[in-house]
């Protein structure tokens, strides 16, 4: 008799064993990290391909892991129940169930979770061969129930894949950022990068262009001697020209042409025909993706392109440096003008350019002003307040104030702004 109550007990430690290794290893294999398995599989760990197979089939997985658990509990209650009848009667039910709950709770739920969490990696790598045998044992069991469950939900007019995804890929990426941000595994600076690089599908290059107003070009009209003083001055490399009108681009020269030219001795400052070294110049739509532009530069090897608007008027112009500061910030060089436009007061408020981009200053603040109804800061309080705002006028939305502090004409030229 004795003998017997052993083997039931023994029994029922055996599937207490058996449940934790089926939490555990649907905890480990639904929690894994499918680009470090990836990576592990690419430098040949057997293991790791097993396990992407397995995940790749999550339905299957899930289905075969759950009815394993669910046999080898009830199959432990059932015994547990039993054992404590023969010694307490009918009280031994409440006995068995009161055990049984804690017994499964700690040591076949929370305790192979907990271990499974920590190491997912490692866990889910170590069971693979173990569960893969199991799915391919469950398999047809797991088919039919899958079957059930989704008519049963499409009878409720839901709908389930076994590949259906809630989030994008784009969406995924930036939830590992912000999760490895948080955690402090990733700088601030880094996970701004990558938010850059998956945010330019969703910019413009008129999000990002120099508006034809702060464009500096060249007047075909002027004098060559005028010109090349005007090329040999400025901060840029590349300038348009223009005829007639500011708007009409005709050309586009470079400061190392014009001083090749000019060194080669043929030519001097005075008599250099500019059109003939300008290069043409390349129109692009204002409403080109920023990814789209910034392939087309490196296909192409330019650096500069026109931007126009649905009716060819010249808006602005965007180069190569325009895009990639949208991925790594500020870039200046030795010729760059330093230009304020975002400067700290001693009271806590910022004295903000109008013209300073939402999505730099987001940046650079840490702020969370919507980029999409406005390119500038301007433009936001313009289509917040849907008016042209005086100066000393004060806004207040998206837990700011602002205080328009200069306007020139009709545009804002500068605003003071502070938290709420």
């Amino acid at each position: 008799m004795i003998e017997t109550y052993w083997a039931v007990f023994g029994a029922i430690l055996v599937l207490i064993i058996l449940s934790a290794f089926f939490s555990g290893s649907e905890t480990a294999l639904t929690a894994v990290s499918r680009a470090r398995m990836h990576q592990l599989a690419k430098n040949g760990d057997p293991r790791a391909h097993l396990v992407i197979k397995l995940i790749e089939k999550r339905d299957r997985l899930i289905g075969a892991l759950l009815i394993g658990n669910n046999l080898v509990n009830i199959l432990a209650s059932a015994l547990a129940t039993s054992f404590f009848l023969r010694f307490y009667g009918d009280s031994g039910i409440l006995i068995a169930t009161i055990v049984m709950t804690v017994v499964v709770v700690i040591f076949a739920e929370v305790m192979p979770k907990s271990w499974a969490i920590a190491n997912a990696d490692k866990f889910a790598t170590s069971v693979a061969p173990i569960v893969r045998i199991l799915v391919i044992l469950f398999s047809p069991l797991t088919f039919v129930l899958a079957a059930f469950v989704r008519a049963v939900l499409r009878i409720f007019g839901i709908q389930i894949g076994s590949e259906q995804s809630l989030l994008s890929a784009h969406d995924e990426l930036r939830g590992a950022m912000e999760i490895l941000h948080k955690e402090g595994s990733m700088v601030k600076d880094d996970k701004d990068r990558l938010d850059a690089i998956l945010d330019l599908h969703e910019l413009d290059v008129g999000d990002v262009m120099i508006h034809r107003t702060a464009m500096e070009s060249i007047n075909a009209a002027d004098s060559s001697e005028k010109a090349v003083k005007q090329i040999l001055q400025s901060p840029y490399t590349r300038l348009p020209i223009w005829r007639d009108e500011p708007e009409n681009i005709i050309g586009i020269v470079h400061a190392k042409d014009v001083l090749r030219s000019i060194a080669s001795g043929k030519r001097t400052a005075k008599n250099l025909d500019i059109m003939k070294i300008a290069t043409k110049p390349w129109f692009v739509p204002e409403t080109t993706s920023l990814q789209a532009q910034l392939n087309a530069f490196l296909r192409n090897k330019a650096h500069i392109a026109l931007v126009v608007d649905e009716y060819g008027e010249v808006e602005g112009l965007v180069t190569l440096e325009d895009i990639l500061e949208e991925i790594v910030g500020e870039i200046a060089d030795e010729h760059d003008v330093e230009v304020a436009g975002v400067v700290s007061q001693p009271d806590g408020s910022y004295l903000v350019d109008g013209s300073v981009p939402v999505r730099d200053i987001n940046r650079a603040l840490d702020w969370e002003l919507p980029e999409d109804e406005a390119t500038t800061v301007a433009g936001l309080v313009i289509h917040e307040a849907q008016m042209i705002p005086e100066e000393k006028q004060t806004f207040t939305f998206y837990k700011k104030r602002f205080v328009v502090t200069k306007r020139e004409r009709n545009r804002i030229a500068q605003l003071r702004i502070r938290d709420l």
